[in-house]
């Protein structure tokens, strides 16, 4: 299963989910590649936040090689699934992607731990540590839910 994670930048929530999720899946043996994008191009090629960094490492989990990327309507095509982090996300996915998009392969990650809730992950971009830390108790409680939901298949 190919699994892509869209935040704005791609260098704060995105790799987190990113790195959380493919280092779940990989301790359940499933043959899942994860990977994550922006919907905006202010980040390309640079390395995750110091802070997503910091937090990801304090969980044992290095995202320091991600590099930033922007999504592309040819992203809808290539993932069997895609979590956007917030609603706005959500709606560049869509407007990106054009004809290409699949609501039926897109949902806010939220929505996988708390059904039809449209409950955001909150940029931690110009906030501190501990909005960091919590972005990434939510990232965690969610990605649980998306091994759970898929493990039975």
């Amino acid at each position: 299963m190919k699994i892509l994670m869209v935040c704005l930048g791609n260098i704060c929530r995105s790799p987190l989910a990113e790195g959380i999720l493919q280092h779940k899946a990989n301790a359940a043996g499933f043959n899942w590649e994860v990977n994550s994008a922006g919907t905006g191009n202010y980040h390309i090629g640079e390395a995750p936040h110091i802070l997503s960094q910091k937090v990801a490492l304090m969980h044992g989990i290095d995202i320091s090689q991600h590099k930033a990327r922007q999504f592309v309507a040819n992203d809808m095509l290539i993932y069997d699934l895609i979590y956007a982090m917030d609603n706005d996300n959500y709606k560049a996915i869509a407007q990106i992607s054009k004809k290409n998009f699949d609501a039926q392969k897109t949902e806010l990650i939220m929505n996988v731990l708390f059904p039809n809730t449209h409950t955001e992950v909150p940029d931690p971009w110009f906030g501190t540590e501990p909005d960091f830390i919590k972005v990434y108790q939510m990232l965690d409680a969610a990605t649980d839910a998306i091994i759970e939901k898929y493990s039975n298949k």
